[in-house]
């Protein structure tokens, strides 16, 4: 093993802290130059943990899906999960640094998530315990803002300076960047577009609110209206009830998103009712950020037209101004489920070049002070040598 190499080892850990510690919020164009080096992104849900590893271009070189493990109330038993996909995949690829897109809020620092609804974190110090148990630098990221950042990198939203991405999967999610930057707000929980409240005494919410966003243009709010339609046996369910075997549990938001293909009425008119409030809030954040671009991710974003045509005509209708002011372009997702992977695999791309150039300035000092020893080792052994040879000299002439 080279000097370079036991010194890099050794120093590794210490290199890692103080990079992670400067990151902040300094992403703003910063991608470009990044180290061109494979790395891993994950992106954990309350279903799914998801791993890939991921290049320069975001093209992704091998992915490995696994269901996130029955005894996730415990923190580690999700940690180990993570590190066992890393690990594997480590074996294959040489990789640099992990990327975590996580399904909840994350502080500030990108160190801890302050809480998840699907998993048990709670103050998790997530970053620092992966760290410990990987040789690479880890980023923590929210999974919305990791799939935006994958969008605006290499999807649907590239060449826009400000862009809105919302997430419509079992709740809603979304993030928010401006000239290249994720912004995270002073306590890193910005983007929680779906529990802004749109119908004051509605729908109770998870949260602990009523009324919010996501009760109304969501994965869960489809298949509960879908579900509420069918128990009440209306005639215009027969064709899901038909579909499900009576077995109203099996009706799911994809199931409704195939019969709406087929042409079922009922299917079609509930997408057209999630459309329409996507639209009235994307106008409210029209109002609120003004993006030039928002981009519509998410399993439910899989119905394509059917839910972002009644989308952008709601939006028209409610947008503030209309008619005397710019209309942001709303545009499918083009990543798909893999986006969050990739983002969070990028991000943590410019950490590991932090990480680098860290590690390079550590080991340039340790060879200088390695070169210096090695003089005066040098030096010192030549004086030794000088002063033993006349020592054995002035010894014979006395013994002569």
């Amino acid at each position: 093993m080279s000097t370079y190499r036991e010194f890099a080892l050794a120093h590794r850990g210490a290199a890692r802290g103080t990079v992670l510690r400067t990151v902040g919020t300094r992403e703003r164009r910063s991608h470009l130059t990044a180290p061109r080096v494979p790395t891993v992104g994950i992106d954990i849900g309350g279903t799914k943990v998801m791993a890939g590893v991921v290049d320069a271009d975001g093209n992704i070189l091998e992915k490995l899906r696994t269901e996130t493990p029955d005894k996730s109330k415990s923190p580690k038993v999700v940690e180990d999960t993570i590190v066992e996909l890393v690990l594997d995949l480590s074996d294959r690829h040489d990789v640099h640094a992990v990327g975590i897109g996580a399904a909840g809020w994350v502080d500030a620092n990108r160190s801890r998530v302050l809480f998840a609804p699907h998993l048990a974190w709670r103050d998790e110090p997530l970053r620092d315990a992966l760290q410990d148990r990987l040789a690479v630098p880890v980023m923590v990221d929210n999974d919305a803002n990791t799939a935006a950042w994958a969008e605006w990198r290499f999807g649907a939203g590239r060449g826009e300076d400000h862009l809105v991405m919302i997430t419509l999967g079992t709740g809603i999610g979304g993030a928010i960047l401006e000239d290249g930057q994720v912004k995270r707000g002073k306590f890193g929980v910005a983007g929680e577009f779906g529990h802004m409240q749109v119908v004051p005494g509605g729908h109770r919410c998870p949260c602990g609110n009523r009324g919010c966003w996501e009760q109304y243009s969501s994965g869960n709010a489809l298949v509960r209206e879908a579900r509420e339609l069918a128990a009440a046996d209306s005639p215009v369910a027969h064709g899901i009830i038909e579909r499900v075997k009576g077995q109203i549990p099996d009706i799911t938001g994809p199931l409704i998103t195939e019969l709406a293909r087929e042409g079922d009425a009922m299917c079609v008119e509930l997408l057209q009712d999630i459309g329409q409030w996507l639209g009235v809030g994307i106008a409210n954040l029209a109002a609120a950020l003004d993006p030039s671009c928002f981009v519509i991710g998410g399993g439910v974003s899989a119905a394509d037209d059917l839910l972002i045509g009644p989308a952008r005509d709601a939006f028209r209708r409610h947008l503030t101004g209309r008619g005397y002011r710019p209309e942001a372009r709303i545009a499918k997702a083009q990543l798909g489920p893999e986006a969050g992977m990739v983002g969070a695999a990028d991000l943590a791309r410019l950490v590991a070049r932090r990480f680098r150039r860290a590690n390079r300035r550590r080991v340039e000092r340790y060879e200088r002070y390695a070169e210096s020893g090695r003089l005066w080792t040098g030096f010192a052994a030549g004086e030794s040598r000088r002063t033993g040879t006349a020592g054995a000299a002035g010894s014979r002439e006395e013994g002569a």
